[in-house]
């Protein structure tokens, strides 16, 4: 459609041109035209073209305006393109009066916008325009949750967190499609302006491809803020693995396949009374075979620095692992909760052996696997500590949508007094991990 009217619009130039030299009217006339002198110019369009914004504009805002109108007369054709000659996609009106781009323009960018219009007598009248978008002041990117190409449990989300506040979430959330294959509704839940996560109804299906369309490139997140992204992530479900900690009866039982069948049973150790383990569905986001946990870090000081925690697996981003522990008075585990908020197991010191419950349950876990903790004591986990968006009923998590008729985004929600701190040791507790030993767990783009 273009070429033809590209083409149009070339041939209404050149017969513009021809018409204003007059000498070949006279030609094609013959002698009689001759002798009665140079021909008068052509009868102008009563078609009158306003484009917006004005020529020569400079630092248009990437939403512009851009339009095209016209008086006495109909539109034939709007070219807008850059100076690579890529062209902008845009909507005719339907009496063919009015045009604009269908979406905001690149930023950075200079344009032209070429516009042809014809009035009720044929006649045709033309109309063209430079200008450019402006530069941002500001950028963002997301960082993403899982990584690409990777496999995960079934109670992996996809959860983005940018580098900077986003206040207009609705712009950004609309630029991200998440999609699986099987088909899944996926929604989508704020945390606050920094984070977007997005999960099914419930944990996905074994074997479920999702794809991860991050569209993010020019859209205006805040005021002078616009994103840089244009990037595909696509990760693989793979088998189920949900298991139960019961820490009144101190075990982990490990379940798999979609009929939940037992394939162990492991004796545990939980945060102790003055220190409960967090209740609820809680995600494996991260797995160290050793890292350290160093008391410094949560404002305890020299208390303790253990350099060689193995088989650890982070829960929340607030500290909460399940670990191996060698330092532990082996009969504590199955009979007492003596941590200081940590899900404790057996285990050698190194974190080389498969053999011991921490080693075992440490190869048989990937991220994105799920412990549902329960307890008849202790606060559910918040669902933004973590990956663990599961602890928010459908409802409320389908309410944090920007997009969402009537919804307004949820604010991050705190953590529970006490947990956010972490532990202070003791010679079966489960130490607070040094959070700068372990990456964040997202990926930069």
């Amino acid at each position: 459609m273009w070429v033809r009217r590209l083409a149009a619009l070339g041939c209404c130039l050149a017969v513009l041109a021809g018409c204003a030299g007059g000498g070949g009217a006279a030609e094609g006339a013959g002698g009689d035209a001759a002798a009665s002198g140079p021909a008068g110019p052509p009868p102008a369009s009563r078609a009158t073209i306003t484009a917006v914004p004005a020529d020569d504009a400079q630092n248009l805002p990437p939403e512009g305006p851009v339009r095209v109108t016209v008086a006495q007369g109909r539109l034939l054709s709007v070219r807008l393109a850059d100076t690579r000659g890529g062209e902008v996609p845009g909507s005719l009106s339907a009496d063919g009066t009015g045009w604009a781009p269908d979406g905001p323009l690149p930023l950075a960018t200079a344009f032209t916008l070429d516009a042809v219009a014809e009035d009720d007598q044929g006649l045709r009248a033309v109309q063209h325009t430079d200008f450019s978008t402006m530069a941002p002041l500001h950028t963002f990117v997301a960082f993403f949750t899982p990584e690409d190409g990777s496999t995960v449990g079934v109670g992996m989300p996809v959860s983005l967190r940018f580098s900077r506040p986003i206040t207009d979430r609705a712009a950004v959330e609309r630029a991200i499609a998440v999609t699986a294959d099987p088909p899944v509704e996926v929604a989508a839940h704020w945390f606050g302006g920094r984070r977007l996560d997005f999960r099914p109804r419930d944990y996905w299906e074994p074997g479920t491809r999702v794809s991860v369309a991050l569209r993010l490139k020019d859209v205006q997140g805040a005021p002078g803020a616009f994103g840089t992204q244009s990037k595909d992530v696509r990760f693989t479900v793979g088998r189920a693995q949900v298991s139960t900690v019961d820490l009144d009866a101190h075990t982990l039982t490990v379940r798999a396949g979609r009929g939940g069948r037992t394939v162990s049973t492991l004796k545990v150790s939980g945060g102790d009374a003055g220190h409960p383990t967090y209740r609820g569905v809680l995600v494996v986001s991260e797995k160290y075979k050793v890292t350290r946990m160093n008391s410094q870090t949560v404002g305890m000081g020299d208390e303790y620095d253990i350099k060689d925690v193995p088989h650890a697996m982070r829960l929340t981003s607030s500290g909460t692992f399940l670990h191996g522990n060698y330092w532990a008075d082996p009969s504590v585990f199955g009979t007492a909760n003596t941590s200081h908020g940590c899900i404790g197991l057996a285990d050698a010191k190194g974190g080389t052996s498969g053999e011991t419950p921490a080693g075992w349950l440490f190869e048989h876990s990937v991220p994105g696997d799920v412990f549902e903790v329960k307890a008849s004591t202790g606060d559910v986990v918040p669902p933004d500590n973590g990956l663990n968006g599961w602890n928010l009923p459908w409802a409320q998590w389908v309410a944090g949508s920007a997009l969402r008729s009537g919804a307004s985004p949820a604010p991050a929600p705190a953590p529970a007094p006490g947990q956010a701190a972490g532990p202070a040791p003791s010679p079966s507790a489960s130490p607070t991990p040094n959070p700068s030993a372990s990456p964040a767990p997202a990926t930069a783009p």
